[in-house]
């Protein structure tokens, strides 16, 4: 029997439940919705979790996809999964847990005595750590980006070559090759020698089903490449970054794009161009350097140095 709160799931069966991680301010207990699939065979154990940011559903959409889909009596090993982390920031649509004005995903390893997002973090970590591998799901918030896999370990890290692995398994097409913030979980992970990935699954305003489906490939890419179910993976080649150029508008107004999400950019192209109400260019702002366009704001009006756009540098291949 394989438990996780109080789902539990002899081999070749798949249950749901609650974890419990703290009560509401009504005094009543609050639990995260988790599922186990225990494989008929034995084998590896696979974590997943999503909304750690309480604003990010399409990790949501790939869970729910997923879990259905995994025959126990076909799989070998177990998958664990937490489908809503940020239980308070999902109540309310927002990024940060408003318990405490959080974002979780800074919080890992978590403390179970902390506060609302640490005994989050806890409770979740200690589940991640009986993994072999982790998928963290995520998403650019509601602004709009490319469908991305996240390394956070950094370059030196023992793991790194695991985790870049497991990026290019899941196979969005480009990754971001760049050590995180402290308390991310894809850094926590490879410290405790579980290879760990953030993939970001494009970013929408509720949930995108194109995105979500680059998620689903890339659970079953990664079940399928290391073992969990029979089939065969050829990983595909990568577009790497390892930073990004942010651009900021240099005046008010409304923005205007020149290039489209995973356009390259030369040194001196326009990025974009800010706009007065009857559409007179008011300022125009080149590229740094050599890029790929990777992420930009949604709505269109701005503010003097209010944030616009990524352009992702240091690109490769492989």
């Amino acid at each position: 029997m394989t438990s996780l709160g109080t789902a539990a799931a002899a081999p070749g069966e798949t249950d749901t439940g609650r974890l419990v991680v703290g009560e509401t301010r009504d005094g009543g207990e609050f639990g995260l919705p988790v599922a186990v699939v225990n494989g008929a065979d034995d084998g590896d154990t696979l974590y997943m979790q999503a909304a750690s940011d309480g604003d990010e559903l399409n990790g949501i959409g790939v869970i729910q996809r997923v879990i259905p889909r995994i025959d126990p009596e076909e799989l070998s090993g177990t998958v664990l999964a937490v489908g809503i982390v940020n239980y308070h920031g999902f109540q309310v649509a927002k990024h940060r847990n408003p318990i405490d004005d959080t974002k979780t995903n800074r919080t890992y390893p978590g403390d179970a005595d902390g506060t609302s997002s640490e005994r989050i973090s806890h409770a979740t970590f200690e589940a991640a750590k009986r993994a072999d591998r982790i998928l963290d799901l995520h998403q650019g918030s509601t602004s709009r980006m490319l469908n991305e896999v996240r390394v956070r370990c950094g370059t030196r890290h023992r793991l790194h070559e695991q985790c870049l692995e497991l990026a290019k398994v899941f196979g969005c097409g480009y990754v971001l090759d760049q050590k995180g913030p402290n308390g991310q979980l894809a850094r926590v992970g490879p410290d405790e020698g579980i290879p760990t990935i953030d993939p970001e699954l494009g970013g929408s305003v509720g949930w995108d089903d194109r995105s979500i489906k680059y998620g689903v490939r890339g659970s079953f890419n990664v079940l399928r490449y290391y073992g969990y179910l029979d089939g065969e993976v050829e990983p595909e080649t990568q577009t790497r970054a390892s930073g990004f150029d942010q651009y900021g508008s240099p005046s008010g107004g409304f923005v205007r794009f020149e290039k489209a999400l995973g356009d390259r950019l030369s040194r001196g192209e326009t990025v974009f161009t800010v706009r007065d109400t009857f559409g007179r260019v008011k300022s125009e702002v080149t590229a740094d350097g050599d890029g790929i366009f990777w992420r930009s704001r949604r709505l269109p009006q701005v503010a003097t140095g209010e944030y616009v756009c990524s352009v992702a540098t240091g690109i490769d291949t492989y």
